[in-house]
């Protein structure tokens, strides 16, 4: 399955100025212009949308635009030094992304802006399934997984059809997913819908009785009124995706870290550094406004201090 690239945001760029460079503003002091790239993750897509519409109220001239090329898929223009900024569910690889990124000579900096609690959901027509463990969840998703119907998942389901719609190959949610709940990363059967774009699956799923799917909470809560989400018992009782769950570690296994990955050179443009310096310092805001788990105290403390070695 190979990611197919969906250009999501292009905040309207002020024309004919040079990158970092602008108009004196009333005070006397240059205004930031330019066009800063983003790709990668759709479920972090979101967020950075959020980010650069909040700080182009401030920075008129400065163009954002956010694609999706999955989280891997984003690592690789990222590393090929083709974009500014990276998007990512998970952590760039050491054996495989991090090499490229090294040979390229393309330099960065890891930032943990907010957290995710990556959501398992059922059409609305579906009055059976209220919590899942994470053993069914295997059984629904393992490598050659013989369950067909809903009722192979639990005798007490129906025999209804079932219909999986998940992210593809290249998604760090497809990775962080199949780790948690198959016990391997990319394990997982391959008879399912797949897509980069979170809204393919959104239809899918709602549109199916018997759909089931997963991507980030974001997703979930912006079609709320087209789904349903399914609890998780990780051991110790059915939990629901929230904040505070994804907080207190009562969510698990699939409360997860969202990251941001500038990269040095973009970061010597001063509207890149701008960009950055806003995320970090207003990361709160921009969670709740994109709808995301804000960082815990202990979080931000981490996020503000690595923000501050930043070049």
């Amino acid at each position: 399955m190979v990611a197919t690239p969906v250009m999501i945001m292009g905040l309207a760029a002020c024309g004919g100025e040079e990158a970092g460079k602008g108009d004196s503003g009333k005070d006397g002091a240059k205004s930031l212009s330019g066009t800063i790239k983003i790709d990668g993750s759709s479920t972090v897509g979101p967020l950075t949308i959020a980010a650069g519409q909040l700080f182009k109220q401030e920075n008129s001239g400065v163009n954002t635009t956010v694609a999706i090329s999955g989280t891997g898929g984003g690592f690789e223009k990222f590393c090929a030094g083709e974009t500014d900024i990276s998007n990512a569910s998970r952590p760039i690889k050491d054996d495989e992304e991090a090499p490229l990124c090294e040979k390229a000579g393309v330099k960065y900096t890891e930032l943990h802006i907010a957290n995710d609690a990556l959501s398992v959901v059922v059409s609305k027509d579906n009055d059976w399934a209220e919590c899942l463990t994470v053993e069914q969840l295997k059984k629904i998703w393992e490598p050659g997984s013989k369950a067909k119907t809903w009722k192979d998942v639990d005798a007490k389901f129906p025999a209804e059809p079932l219909k999986l719609f998940g992210p593809g190959t290249d998604s760090g949610t497809f990775e962080y997913f199949t780790e948690e709940i198959n016990g391997e990363k990319n394990a997982s059967r391959e008879d399912y819908t797949a897509s980069e774009d979170d809204n393919v699956l959104v239809q899918g799923v709602s549109g199916t009785k018997g759909g089931l799917g997963y991507f980030g909470y974001t997703y979930f809560e912006e079609n709320q009124d087209k789904l349903k989400v399914v609890k998780i018992d990780g051991g110790k009782g059915c939990v629901a995706p929230s904040a505070q769950a994804a907080q207190d570690g009562s969510y698990t296994p699939l409360a997860r870290p969202l990251f941001i990955y500038p990269s040095e050179k973009a970061l010597g443009r001063p509207e890149v550094k701008a960009f950055i310096d806003y995320f970090v310092k207003n990361n709160k805001s921009i969670a709740e406004k994109a709808k995301f788990i804000p960082l815990s105290t202990e979080q931000e403390s981490e996020l503000t201090a690595a923000a501050a070695k930043l070049k």
